[in-house]
């Protein structure tokens, strides 16, 4: 086999282990975002789509 070519299942094995860096990586950041915000009071907007329902009124 020629050394610049990587067998089928190793390039699975390279890709899962990339994906799951990036994924511990953005979980990482996401956490210290959410450490960062925390000053003050929980957030008590309502979340999903019961706040969307509210119709605007011109």
């Amino acid at each position: 086999m020629d050394d610049k070519t990587i067998p089928p299942k190793n390039r699975a094995t390279i890709r899962k282990d990339r994906l799951a860096d990036e994924l511990r990586a953005n979980l990482q950041k996401r956490k210290a975002q959410s450490r960062s915000r925390r000053t003050g009071e929980a957030d008590l907007r309502p979340d999903g789509l019961a706040a969307s329902k509210e119709i605007q009124k011109d």
